[in-house]
C-alpha cells in the first residue's frame, strides 16, 4: 500500500511517499516546497535510491505545489511512480481537531468545517493544513484524504487534568481547555517502548524535546496528562515560546508596557525561550556552544530547560503512580546525550540510572541508555510522525 504524506505549513509543504507493504516500510520519496507564495520558492525531492531533484519554480499556492509534487513523483528522472493511481491514500497532519476528534478521519465537508472552526485555537497552523488538504483534492479527487490529528491522541485526558479553573461557562461557550499536542510523536515512541518491554500497560513519560517541547504522561497506551496546553505555548520553555508562567504577566504587559494583545502574543510565541533568555538564539546548539565559552545567560537557559523537564517527569511520575520508562525522543531529546545526563542525574529518587556509555553512543532509531539496574528503563527513541501518519490514513482506508 503507498501512501502519500502531507505537511502544510502557511508558505511550505513537506512530504513523504510510503510504501507501507516493503519489509522495512520504505519512503519511496520525500521532499519540500519552499516559499509557496513567495518569491523564490523552490521544490527539493529525493528519492528513497538517492535521485535527487532541486529547481526554483514559481508556486503561487499551494495547488500548484501539490502539481509540482505529483509531477516529480511520476517524472521519468526522478519519479517513483508510473500512475498516480498506484496512491492509495493522502494522510495530512492537522495541528488542532478541538474536542471533536479523538482519532484521525476520512476527510469530508464536515469534518474540514470543524477544522477551520478550530482556526482560533490554532491560527498559525490550521488554515495552512486546510490549504494543503483542498489542494490534494483538486489535485487528486479520486484518492481518500485523511487527516491525522496532532491534538487527538490527548483526548484521552481526564476532565481534572484537562479543564482549567475559569468560570465552566467560558469552557462551554469557547471550549477553553487544555488540548495538548505532538500527539502523533508521543503515540508513536510509546507504542515502541512498550513493544520493547513487552509490557502494554506500561507507565511511560515521554519527552518529546526539541524546538517545541512537549512532555506527556502515556498509562497503557493512553495519554492521561500533558505539558502544552489549548495552545502550544505552555510547558516547558522551547525554542522561542515562554512555556508555563503567572498569566497576570500578560495583563501586566498590556498595561504598562502598552502592548497590544497581538504584540504579548508574538512576544510569548516568537521572542521568548530559549532566545529571550539567552540572547543567542533558539537552536540547542547554539546555547550549548555558547555555555561552553562561558556565556552565564546560555548556561541559565539550559539550566532552566533541564530544572522545568525534570519538574514535569517528578510530578508525572506521581500522577502515574509510578514509571516504568522514560522516553527522549525529537530534534534535541534524540541528539543531545549532555542534556539527557544532566536530566537522569536528578531522578536518582525514582530508582533511575544511567548507562553513560550509552548514552553516548550511537542511538539509531532507538537505544536503551538506562543501566541493568535501573529501577526504570530510560529509551532514547527516534520519532517517525511520518510514518505514523502513514499508518493512520492506511488503517482508515482498510476499513
Amino acid at each position: 500500500m503507498k501512501i502519500l504524506v502531507v505537511n502544510a505549513g502557511s508558505s511550505s509543504l513537506k512530504y513523504q511517499l510510503f510504501d507501507l507493504e516493503s519489509a522495512q516500510r520504505a519512503v519511496l520519496a520525500s521532499g519540500l516546497c519552499e516559499r509557496i507564495g513567495i518569491d523564490g520558492s523552490n521544490l527539493q525531492h529525493e528519492t528513497g535510491d538517492g535521485r535527487k531533484y532541486n529547481v526554483e519554480v514559481k508556486m503561487p499556492d499551494h495547488t500548484v505545489a501539490v502539481k509540482l509534487v505529483i509531477d516529480a513523483l511520476l517524472s521519468d528522472d526522478h519519479g517513483v511512480l508510473s500512475s498516480l493511481a498506484e496512491v492509495d491514500a493522502v494522510g495530512h497532519r492537522v495541528v488542532h481537531g478541538g474536542e471533536k476528534f479523538a482519532n484521525s478521519v476520512i476527510i469530508n465537508e464536515e469534518v474540514k468545517q470543524t477544522i477551520k472552526d478550530c482556526y482560533p485555537l490554532a491560527p498559525l497552523h490550521n488554515p495552512a493544513n486546510i490549504m494543503g488538504i483542498e489542494a490534494c483534492e483538486k489535485a487528486m479527487p479520486n484518492i481518500i484524504q485523511v487527516a491525522v490529528f496532532d491534538t487527538a491522541f490527548h483526548q484521552t485526558l481526564p476532565d481534572k487534568a484537562f479543564m482549567y479553573a475559569l468560570p465552566y461557562e467560558l469552557y462551554e461557550k469557547h471550549a477553553i481547555r487544555r488540548y495538548g499536542f505532538h500527539g502523533t510523536s508521543h503515540a508513536f515512541v510509546s507504542e515502541k517502548a512498550m513493544q520493547l518491554m513487552d509490557n502494554p500497560n506500561a507507565k511511560i513519560i515521554t519527552c518529546h524535546l526539541g524546538n517545541g517541547s512537549s512532555i506527556a504522561a502515556i498509562d497503557a497506551g493512553k495519554s492521561i496528562d500533558t505539558s502544552m496546553g489549548m495552545t502550544p505555548l505552555a510547558g516547558v520553555p522551547m525554542g522561542t515560546r515562554t512555556g508555563d508562567m503567572d498569566p497576570a504577566v500578560v495583563t501586566y504587559l498590556l498595561e504598562y508596557e502598552n502592548m497590544t494583545p497581538a504584540e504579548v502574543d508574538n512576544l510569548m510565541n516568537k521572542q521568548s525561550g530559549f532566545f529571550g533568555v539567552s540572547g543567542v538564539g533558539s537552536d540547542y546548539r547554539d546555547l550549548q556552544a555558547a555555555a561552553d565559552q562561558g556565556n552565564a545567560r546560555a548556561e541559565l537557559t539550559l539550566r532552566m530547560f533541564t530544572y522545568n523537564c525534570v519538574k514535569y517527569i517528578g510530578a508525572y511520575s506521581v500522577v502515574l503512580g509510578g514509571i516504568d520508562a522514560i522516553v527522549f525522543t525529537a530534534g534535541i531529546g534524540e541528539n543531545a546525550p549532555r542534556l539527557r545526563e544532566a536530566m537522569v542525574s536528578q531522578l536518582g529518587h525514582l530508582g533511575v540510572e544511567l548507562d553513560k556509555e550509552l548514552n553516548y553512543g550511537k542511538v539509531g532509531d532507538y537505544q536503551l541508555i538506562s543501566t541493568d539496574n535501573s529501577k526504570v528503563k530510560v529509551y532514547v527513541i527516534r520519532t517517525n510522525e511520518e510514518l505514523k501518519i502513514a499508518q493512520e490514513t492506511a488503517a482508515l482506508k482498510n476499513k
